[in-house]
């Protein structure tokens, strides 16, 4: 995934289904990438709007079109998004924070 996302400008995920969290956008933030993905349960927990990437409606292609247009005819927005998803995914989702918290509700 590394080369994928060296290669990507941006990582989009238009899902409808519950995933929990998907893990694919932790990694697109980590790698400092824009993200698009669906004002979903999980989808919402990763992308904070206007800061790391773009939230879209579901069932709403041309809410996808409109907002992979504006990312991609700015590449400094990009760029913003990107090192702010790396922020966000450095101190929301490290390794240690999430053990850290599952250790917690465990002993709960």
């Amino acid at each position: 995934m590394p080369r994928v996302f060296q290669s990507s400008h941006i990582v989009c995920l238009p899902t409808t289904y519950g995933e929990g969290i998907p893990k694919v956008l932790i990694e697109a933030a980590a790698s400092g990438k824009p993200i698009i993905a669906t004002d979903i349960p999980g989808c919402r927990e990763i992308v904070h709007p206007d800061q790391n990437g773009i939230l879209i409606p579901p069932h709403k292609p041309e809410a996808l079109a409109q907002a992979i247009q504006k990312l991609l005819e700015d590449p400094a927005l990009r760029q913003k998004m990107g090192d702010a998803g790396r922020s966000i995914a450095l101190s929301e989702f490290s390794s240690e924070k999430v053990i850290g918290e599952t250790l917690v509700l465990y002993k709960n």
